[in-house]
């Protein structure tokens, strides 16, 4: 299944219930889904692209780009990467005043959920530990209290038709832990992660939904 559009930001065209968000950015089509938390984290709020105006972001951009998975130079001003095959957004994409509570994650989480079934992507990469947590519990069997984001982080988990690459926040980094995930994601680069998803998990009925 392939979505028919040429946008790269805000593609299926999300108005999530607030005046101010950071939609999210890639191609439509990607086989990588890179989630991260919200704009106060994860930065775009000066410039409305996920992972981008912080520092977090700026060293998630550059191991990505160092493990090839986005080929834009790293002094290439806006749009800094090409979004081939690659697709970034929020749990949470309103800007928020402070710190989200539960309550506004799980307001939020329906505009999350149906970007993450649209694209059908391949590849996940939660980015910290609210994104790790919620796509193992919503992607996966795994329990996210069975190990420490720190124990998982650059660690490949297989899910329910995805294939996860979990890290722990990048501003936080040790130089160890950076050279694991560019380490990590090239593995997984050079291999055959195109695989078939089984969306049965998503449809009401016993017949399962494939895609590519």
């Amino acid at each position: 299944m392939q979505n028919v559009t040429d946008r790269t930001t805000n593609p299926f065209d999300m108005q999530p219930p607030c005046e101010s968000f950071v939609p999210g950015h890639g191609d439509a089509n990607a086989d990588i889904h890179v989630i991260g938390d919200h704009p106060g984290v994860h930065g775009g709020t000066d410039t409305g692209t996920p992972f981008t105006g912080s520092a977090a972001g700026d060293r998630l951009r550059s191991a990505l780009r160092d493990a090839g998975v986005l080929t834009t130079a790293a002094d290439d001003t806006p749009p800094i990467d090409d979004p081939d095959n690659s697709f970034f957004s929020y749990l949470h994409p309103c800007v928020p005043e402070g710190t989200p509570t539960p309550a506004d994650y799980r307001e939020l989480e329906p505009f999350f959920d149906a970007e993450l079934r649209a694209i059908t992507a391949h590849v996940l990469l939660p980015v910290g530990e609210r994104a790790t947590t919620h796509v193992l519990e919503t992607c996966t069997a795994i329990d996210p209290a069975d190990a420490s984001l720190e124990d998982r982080h650059a660690t490949e988990l297989h899910g329910s038709g995805w294939l996860v690459v979990p890290c722990v926040q990048p501003d936080a980094w040790s130089a160890a832990q950076e050279t694991a995930y560019v380490e990590a994601l090239r593995a997984v680069m050079a291999t055959d992660y195109q695989r078939q998803a089984d969306l049965g998990r998503f449809l009401v009925g016993p017949e399962p939904y494939t895609v590519r």
